[in-house]
């Protein structure tokens, strides 16, 4: 199951390493807050080569992130982890500052019609 969420970085975490049976290991946890009524704050984690996605934005920086939710069970209680694995900024929301938007047209603005019209 893939699904996508778009809100603003909050918290990144510190990176966290380790080794197991499989070689050297990298993890890194971040914090976003959705844009919705109600703000919701959400964690989610980035494994191996997929963290360096975080070095490419900041704090406060507006994100998508595409990850996958997983659970397991441990001692019969139930943990749920979501795991991303594409970060990317969110160009398509982000707001254009009032000095780049053009004036409205004016009356003065249209050019006049021409009356010499050649058929």
């Amino acid at each position: 199951m893939n699904l996508e969420i778009t809100g603003k970085l909050i918290k990144k975490l510190p990176e966290q390493t380790g080794e197991g049976k499989f070689g050297k290991w990298i993890k890194q946890e971040f914090v976003i807050e959705t844009q919705d009524q109600y703000p919701k704050k959400i964690c989610f984690s980035t494994w191996g080569d997929k963290t360096d996605f975080l070095k490419k934005v900041s704090e406060g920086d507006i994100i998508t992130v595409s990850f996958n939710p997983e659970s397991r069970e441990y001692n019969e209680r139930w943990y749920t982890d979501l795991r991303a694995w594409k970060i990317t900024p969110a160009r398509e929301n982000r707001q254009i500052p009032p000095e780049d938007i053009p004036p409205p047209l004016t009356e003065n603005d249209v050019p006049p019609e021409e009356e010499d019209i050649p058929f």
